[in-house]
């Protein structure tokens, strides 16, 4: 926990000087789901699991300096931990886990009247949280009950803005990430695909 609060210590102020110049900032918060290719056997003989399914909240941001060019970034993570193996005959064991995806891209943004599109493209990456039936502490990452697989990524993504009231908007978006070397699930790569609600800020704000 210590871990995140200076991280967000750094972020936070970094933000808020570079809103004040930005043209635009869209923030959004949505829900979705994830495909990926079915189950299959590796290389190895070994049944993997897909990770495709379940619920998918998302926070994300889109700051727009100038000449429609910005940056952005977002997290998804499943809602309710889904289980590696156990969900077949195949499977001789059953392990709790929760993906997360996060992402840092460079964007390009257009706002009509009513409408916005954003494409983006960037870096991230899939984080693995196996949960276990114990905690293990240090003193920089306090207590916790998983160990983490983290792979790098990179993000291809684009969005439809419709403006419904307002600033208001609600904003179907699609995800595609290239997951490096996704051992646990076959190295397969992932799509996202989610709809959120958010508000256009514009200078002023």
């Amino acid at each position: 926990m210590r871990k995140q609060w200076i991280l967000l210590a750094v972020v936070i102020p970094l933000m808020l000087v570079v809103a004040s110049q930005a043209q635009e900032f869209h923030a959004a918060f949505g829900f979705g789901t994830v495909t990926a290719p079915s189950a299959s056997i590796n290389s190895n003989g070994i049944p993997v699991p897909s990770l495709s399914g379940g619920l998918y909240p998302s926070f994300s941001g889109i700051f727009i300096l100038k000449h429609h060019i910005g940056f952005g970034g977002e997290v998804a993570w499943r809602a309710r931990e889904a289980i590696y193996g156990g969900t077949t005959s195949s499977f001789s064991f059953a392990q709790p886990y929760r993906p997360i995806f996060y992402d840092f891209n460079g964007v390009y943004g257009v706002t009509k009247k009513k409408y916005g599109i954003d494409l983006m493209g960037g870096v991230g990456g899939e984080n693995l949280r196996f949960y276990t039936p114990y905690y293990s502490c240090s003193s920089f990452s306090g207590c916790t009950n998983y160990v983490s697989s983290n792979h790098f990524a990179g993000h291809f993504g684009g969005d439809i803005r419709y403006y419904f009231w307002g600033h208001a908007f609600i904003r179907p978006e699609a995800h595609y990430y290239l997951v490096h070397n996704n051992v646990e699930f076959n190295n397969v790569n992932v799509a996202r695909f989610t709809v959120s609600i958010g508000y256009s800020f514009t200078p002023g704000f």
